[in-house]
């Protein structure tokens, strides 16, 4: 799965890594972004415009948004299947920058879980396969929701957990975005290559969704 992760570009690398027209002047790195909170998010519907969306998905249909807590992460094998995606897979798929991702390695007995950072061998920005949704509420109000697609986990990440979120470079990004077929996008949801990749454990401080600060992504030990 994918709880928590990192986006710790200054806006101007961000801007030109993504190749956007402009970022928003609220957007700040962030070092432990959390489910419901606001993520940056690039939609099909324009490959060089950022906007903010909750994160976790709330269903057109859905009666309460609470649900979108619970719906943080969409499996890639069964996207098409599922009704709370499958139409989101078709229509509403994006990109949700990124620089890297915890994930939690349980401890034998009862000894707390160890965070993990994950990230890219070169420290390069990528993006996670995504979809996203549009939920009105009964006063008409709108609330834009994603959620982060996952696949099996790599021989690096499958250490710690057995689950890891879809990772998008290069051609891919504007592949997800652009027409094609749904064979063409579930070609693209597969494990990052492990050999890419580096992590190191780090501070159980980022257990907390309150702290957000660069020391986490460095910060080793419990």
């Amino acid at each position: 799965m994918c709880g928590r992760f990192t986006l710790m570009l200054d806006a101007e690398d961000l801007q030109s890594e993504f190749g956007l027209q402009e970022v928003p002047a609220e957007y700040v790195p962030r070092y432990n972004i959390a489910p419901t909170q606001p993520v940056a998010v690039i939609t099909s519907g324009g490959v060089d415009r950022l906007e903010w969306m909750r994160w976790g998905l709330v269903p057109s249909w859905a009666k309460d948004p609470a649900i979108g807590s619970k719906m943080i992460n969409a499996r890639s094998e069964t996207v098409q299947e599922k009704p709370s995606f499958r139409n989101a897979f078709s229509r509403r798929r994006c990109l949700i920058p990124a620089d890297g991702f915890y994930e939690w390695k349980r401890s034998p007995g009862k000894g707390p879980a160890i965070p993990h950072y994950f990230y890219a061998r070169d420290r390069k920005p990528f993006a996670f396969a995504g979809l996203w949704e549009i939920w009105q509420s009964p006063l008409g109000d709108e609330l834009l929701t994603c959620t982060i697609l996952t696949t099996n986990a790599n021989s690096l990440v499958s250490n710690v957990h057995e689950r890891m979120p879809v990772i998008l470079r290069g051609t891919a990004l504007e592949q997800w975005l652009g027409p094609g077929n749904p064979a063409a996008w579930q070609a693209l949801l597969r494990a990052y290559p492990a050999e890419e990749m580096n992590s190191h454990p780090v501070s159980t401080a980022v257990n907390s969704s309150a702290i957000d600060r660069p020391e986490l992504v460095f910060q080793s030990g419990v």
